[in-house]
């Protein structure tokens, strides 16, 4: 279904895709449709399939590593991080392109600078990501604007100390918006329902998976064909039929606003429950901090 609407290259993540019976299977028919294969895994299984994810052959594997030893296991149970470590090393093993996924708050984010050092020991690409307040995460640990723009800084410190390209860090979508102290910071609007989609498990198609998979449904592929509704005007309208008439109140009157749609989708509805809206931009935080100066 995806293969019929060109689409380039197919995510598989979860949940815990290694605990799924047809995973191989179906990351078989991605590679045989012709799509690019990558898979996110949160590292515990890992290490025992690392022998069959490296015959499926994956542009890469990413692996969920939230901080420190006590850090990640506070968040994702005892014994996760020497498993996950292990799972890490099994990949670089056999020579497999693996991204650390890291998504931050304020229960790991003073870990950051010992995570580089043991990264770049390991050869990883390093990626990450703000945790926002949906699903089980608690609004209460969610980073504040001015620890969101600290780990911003540190992202660009890095990049400019890895001029050796050791470690490879970069921040996801939810980091960028025109900043004048982070060079080629810049968005071009949210992708959800427009070069990107989300399939849940149970089969409902939404533009990013982060925006809450109850909402913003646009179909299910067990009722309807996907092609049907991708290729449905009505689909996806807050970002295909954008205006700057919808701009939220922390966007409304911006420059930038109109290329950037205000902002990250997922991040916008968690923080303020509306869309085109999102807090978390360099641009307001730095516009903000020199008006206080």
């Amino acid at each position: 279904m995806l293969a019929s609407v060109m689409c380039k290259e197919v995510c598989v993540m979860g949940g815990e895709p290694l605990l799924r019976g047809d995973f191989v299977p179906v990351s078989r028919c991605v590679k045989q449709l012709g799509m690019k294969l990558s898979i996110v895994s949160n590292g515990t299984l890992v290490e025992q399939f690392a022998e069959t994810l490296h015959g499926l052959e994956p542009e890469v594997v990413g692996i969920s590593l939230d901080g420190m030893m006590e850090t990640h296991e506070k968040i994702r149970g005892p014994g996760t991080w020497e498993a996950t470590i292990k799972g890490i090393d099994s990949l670089r093993a056999l020579g497999m392109q693996t991204t650390v996924i890291t998504t931050v708050s304020k229960l790991n984010f003073r870990d950051l600078p010992q995570m580089r050092e043991l990264l770049r020991a390991k050869g990883v690409n390093w990626q990450i990501q703000t945790a926002m307040p949906f699903g089980n995460f608690s609004r209460e640990h969610t980073l504040d604007p001015e620890e969101f723009y600290a780990t911003a800084l540190f992202i660009a410190k890095e990049r400019i100390r890895e001029k050796s390209q050791r470690l490879r860090i970069a921040g996801a979508h939810c980091y960028g918006y025109y900043s004048k102290v982070l060079p080629g910071c810049s968005w071009d609007g949210c992708t959800a329902g427009r070069s990107t989609i989300g399939i849940t498990s149970n089969g409902g198609i939404v533009g990013c998976l982060s925006m809450g998979n109850d909402s913003h449904i646009a179909g299910n592929v067990r009722e309807r064909a996907f092609k049907d509704i991708w290729e449905d005007p009505d689909a996806f309208p807050y970002t295909r039929r954008f205006t700057e008439d919808d701009l939220g109140e922390n966007c409304r009157g911006c420059k930038h606003g109109p290329k950037c749609g205000g902002g990250c989708s997922s991040v916008s509805l968690a923080l303020t429950g509306k869309l085109h809206n999102d807090p978390y931009c360099f641009y307001s935080i730095e516009r903000k901090s020199k008006a206080r100066t």
